[in-house]
């Protein structure tokens, strides 16, 4: 009777560790997946605050909560099921999906390049005078712009882990589209109150508190317009990669392995900093592939007749 009791207790103990042990994996997964979507994950919280900035104090949060819901609803309901079906019956179809993205943030970033280099701006900024319908667009075009970051997140964690079981990927997704929507808008919410955080500190007694305020105050335009050009050059950047991996993958071998020799060269013939210099010039050189693929699409965009109607 013992015997047995140890033995299934022992048993337990093995199923047990097993269990762990696939935590372990899938939460490993799951960081390195997030990890491969890092670049994406900076443009999405670089672009966000774009759509609140403007709005009247109070209606901030509630307004970044509803496009937090809103890409979570992307990710999960839209995106993921799409993307398991195609690594399921056509993984080779994941590849030109990438790529297809990744054309779109190079689109994106180039259009924002030239529209400053040219003196014009893609989005006019809302006032903290729109009414609910305002809200209501821009909450919306937020939300349809994040469906195209989620997408490009989801399908790059996706790659990431296909070789993974059908279960364990779905898990692994799961957590990421969770943990990077909570990152996010997250950082995004405490981005557009850091200027009323200011403001409150502004007013205390304390000398101390009140220049921490103000500074906070005098920092916030200056942080939304450096997020501005985080957000464009990492659309470059990720859109150059993607498409450079990508076209490696399908066949066109060239740029990568020019890039990739390169790369190699600067990290062995400089002592010291040769990898940080090797990883600087592959992603100058992915971002100016990002730009240039980019700056044909906008060519083209621009001259056909179905363009844009606002562009310039």
């Amino acid at each position: 009777m013992s015997a047995g009791l140890f033995g299934l207790l022992d048993d337990v103990a093995v199923l047990a560790r097993m269990a762990a042990a696939s935590v372990d994996d899938i939460g490993a997964a799951a960081g390195r997946a997030t990890a491969k979507a890092a670049g994406v994950v900076v443009d999405d919280t670089a672009v966000t605050p774009q759509y609140v900035h403007g709005i009247a104090a109070e209606r901030e949060l509630p307004m970044i909560k509803r496009i937090a819901i809103g890409s979570l609803r992307n990710k999960l309901l839209f995106i993921l099921p799409a993307a398991l079906v195609l690594s399921e019956f056509l993984p080779w179809l994941l590849t030109p999906l990438l790529m297809l993205g990744a054309t779109y943030l190079c689109f994106e970033g180039a259009e924002k390049v030239w529209g400053r280099m040219l003196g014009h701006e893609s989005h006019a900024a809302p006032t903290a005078t729109a009414g609910p319908d305002a809200e209501k667009q821009l909450t919306a075009g937020a939300i349809r712009t994040d469906f195209i970051l989620s997408a490009e997140i989801m399908v790059i964690a996706l790659n990431e882990v296909a070789s993974e079981r059908f279960w364990s990927r779905l898990i692994i997704l799961v957590v990421v589209a969770i943990v990077i929507t909570a990152a996010v808008y997250g950082v995004v919410a405490a981005i557009v109150k850091m200027d009323d955080v200011g403001l409150t500190l502004a007013q205390r007694s304390s000398a101390v508190a009140q220049k921490v305020g103000r500074g906070l105050v005098i920092g916030m335009p200056r942080l939304l317009t450096a997020l501005s050009v985080i957000g464009t050059v990492a659309m470059l950047w990720v859109g150059g990669h993607i498409l450079l991996i990508g076209s490696d993958e399908v066949g066109w071998h060239a740029p990568y392995g020019l890039v990739h020799h390169a790369e190699e060269f600067v990290h062995s013939a400089v002592q010291g900093v040769g990898a940080l210099l090797g990883w600087l010039l592959n992603t100058a050189a992915s971002a100016a592939i990002g730009l240039a693929v980019g700056s044909v699409v906008v060519g083209i965009v621009h001259v056909l007749p179905f363009g844009r109607k606002d562009a310039h």
